[in-house]
C-alpha cells in the first residue's frame, strides 16, 4: 500500500478557478474585510481617504487597515514581514486582492494614521455596543509595562551620567599618564604611539561633551531621565527588571470580557488613573452608574471619591504597609482607631495619642499618632517607637474598605475579567513589546492590538457566520 500522493503541479486544473473558492466561509478574514469596507475613513481622518485627481494613484488606506488587523490577529506586525504576507499568504492575497504594498509604504500607514487608528478602535467598541456585548455594570481597571523601542544603555538619569562623565575622566587621565610614558619603554613592548593616544583622548572628550549636554538637557526639563531613542520611554519595573517602557492601562467589561478603554502613560505606576479611567468609561457608556474593581495599585483617596461622587462604585483592595522591625503582628493594619477617644490602639493594647497635623502644600493631609514612652519595652522592639499616620479621609477610606470586604466574590473576578486581554496580548501574540517611538505612536499599536483582541474575543462570542450576517444587515440600510 502506497502513500497518499499529492496532484501533479504540471497540471492546468491543480488550483481553483477563483481564489475566493480557497477562503472558507467561516474564515475571519472574511469578517475582516465586511467590516472595514463598511467603515467611513474619511470621517475617521485617514489620509488619502479621498484620492487626489492629479499624481500618481495611492493605495487605498482600507486595504492597508485590513493588511495590519490581519497581521495584528496573527502575530505579525512587522511591516517587512507583513510585506512577505501579501506575496505567499492566500488569505492575505484574498484580502488585499493580490496587492503588494512595499514595507515602507506599509509602515507610514501606521505613522501617517495615529490617531485614526484609535477612532477604528472606538468605532468597534460601539459596534460591540450596538449588539448588547458590553454589560456596563462591572468593569475592571488594571495596568501592564510594556518595553520601549529603548534599550537600557540609551536611557539616562543625572547619577549614570556623573559615572561616565567620572570614567571617561579616569581614562583621559590614563592616556595622559601612557603620553609621559612612552619614550622610557622598551622598543620590545607594543604600545599606543602618540598620535593614538591623542586620537582616543580626543575622542573621549567628544564622548564627555555629549554626556554634559545630556545632563544640561535633564537639568533644564526638570525630568529625572532622559531616552534618547524614544524621548517618552521612562524607566519601569518591568517583570523584575527596570527597562525603558509605557504603562498601559486598560478597563474591561465583565460581561463579555471586551476592552471598553484604554490609555497608554508614562507614569511607572496606577496610582492617580482611577477616576481617569472610570470617568472615560462612563462617558463612553452613557452616563450609566456601574462598579468598578481594581488592585491596591489604584488606592488613593481622591480618586476614590470622585468615583462615588459620580455614581461609581470602587471595590479597590487597600494597601499594607510594613514597618522598621518586619513584625507582621506590629503592621499598621493591625492598630485599632478610637474614634470616642481620639487614640490608636496597638496590638500590645498600648494607646497612641494625636501627635500633630501632616500638611503638604499648606493643606493638612492627615494627622500623626505617637506615644514612644509606651514603645519603649514594646515587643516589636521599634528603637524610636511606632508613628500611625491617618489620612485626613480616613473615615471614607473605610467605608471603602468595609465595602470592599462585603463584596469579596465579586472582588475576586477582576484578575480574571482584566488579566485575560493582557494575557493574549503579550503573551499569546508576543506584542509585550512596541515597535514604534514615542506616546503617540505606541497608542496606535495598542489600539490595532486592543482592536484585534475585541475582534477575536467577538468571533468566539458569536462565531463567524453570525457576525457576517449582523454586518450585511448593518450595511443594507446604506444601499438603499
Amino acid at each position: 500500500m502506497g502513500y497518499i500522493k499529492g496532484q501533479n503541479r504540471g497540471q492546468i486544473t491543480l488550483f481553483p478557478d477563483a481564489i475566493d473558492d480557497y477562503i472558507q466561509d467561516n474564515s475571519s478574514v472574511r469578517i475582516i474585510d465586511e467590516y472595514i469596507e463598511q467603515l467611513d475613513i474619511e470621517k475617521l481622518g485617514f489620509k488619502r481617504a479621498v484620492p487626489s485627481t492629479t499624481g500618481r494613484p495611492p493605495y487605498n488606506p482600507k486595504d492597508l487597515l485590513k493588511l495590519y488587523i490581519y497581521g495584528y490577529l496573527n502575530r505579525i506586525r512587522s511591516s517587512r514581514r507583513l510585506e512577505q504576507e501579501t506575496m505567499r499568504n492566500i488569505e492575505v492575497m484574498w484580502l488585499l486582492k493580490k496587492l503588494t504594498p512595499d514595507f515602507k509604504t506599509i509602515a507610514d500607514f501606521r505613522k501617517d494614521n495615529k490617531k485614526a487608528l484609535k477612532k477604528v478602535f472606538r468605532d468597534f467598541t460601539k459596534l460591540c455596543d450596538e449588539w448588547n456585548l458590553f454589560g456596563k455594570e462591572l468593569v475592571a481597571v488594571d495596568g501592564s509595562k510594556f518595553r520601549a523601542c529603548n534599550s537600557k544603555r540609551k536611557n539616562y538619569n543625572k547619577k549614570k551620567i556623573e559615572r561616565h562623565k567620572k570614567y571617561i575622566d579616569e581614562k583621559i587621565d590614563s592616556y595622559m599618564e601612557q603620553l609621559d610614558k612612552t619614550d622610557t619603554q622598551e622598543e620590545c613592548d607594543r604600545t599606543p604611539s602618540a598620535e593614538e593616544i591623542q586620537e582616543k583622548i580626543k575622542e573621549l572628550k567628544k564622548r564627555k561633551q555629549q554626556y554634559e549636554e545630556l545632563e544640561k538637557e535633564l537639568k533644564e526639563s526638570n525630568k529625572n531621565e532622559i531616552s534618547t531613542t524614544d524621548p517618552d520611554a521612562r524607566t519601569m519595573n518591568n517583570n523584575n527588571s527596570l527597562n525603558p517602557s509605557y504603562n498601559v492601562q486598560t478597563t474591561v467589561d465583565s460581561k463579555r470580557k471586551l476592552i471598553a478603554d484604554f490609555k497608554v502613560t508614562q507614569n511607572p505606576n496606577d496610582l492617580g488613573e482611577l477616576d481617569n479611567m472610570a470617568m472615560r468609561v462612563k462617558k463612553l457608556f452613557g452616563g450609566k452608574d456601574f462598579e468598578i474593581l481594581a488592585d491596591k495599585g489604584y488606592y488613593l483617596a481622591s480618586d476614590l471619591k470622585k468615583c462615588v461622587d459620580n455614581g461609581i462604585t470602587p471595590y479597590v483592595s487597600k494597601q499594607t504597609y510594613s514597618n522598621g522591625t518586619g513584625d507582621k503582628d506590629f503592621y499598621q493594619d493591625k492598630f485599632k482607631y478610637n474614634k470616642e477617644k481620639n487614640v490608636y490602639i496597638c496590638p500590645a493594647e498600648k494607646e497612641l495619642h494625636y501627635y500633630r497635623a501632616r500638611k503638604k502644600d499648606g493643606k493638612i493631609i492627615g494627622l500623626d499618632y505617637r506615644n514612644y514612652k509606651a514603645c519603649q519595652d514594646c515587643p516589636s522592639k521599634s528603637k524610636y517607637g511606632r508613628s500611625i499616620f491617618r489620612h485626613i479621609d480616613q473615615d471614607f477610606l473605610d467605608t471603602i474598605d468595609i465595602n470592599t470586604e462585603l463584596n469579596k466574590d465579586k472582588y475576586k473576578l477582576r484578575q480574571m475579567i482584566v488579566e485575560h486581554p493582557f494575557g493574549t496580548i503579550k503573551r499569546s501574540w508576543g506584542a509585550y513589546y512596541f515597535l514604534t517611538k514615542t506616546k503617540i505612536s505606541v497608542t496606535a499599536e495598542v489600539s490595532l492590538s486592543c482592536l484585534s483582541y475585541n475582534l477575536r474575543r467577538v468571533i468566539s462570542i458569536l462565531g463567524v457566520e453570525e457576525i457576517l450576517k449582523r454586518l450585511r444587515v448593518r450595511r443594507k440600510p446604506a444601499l438603499v
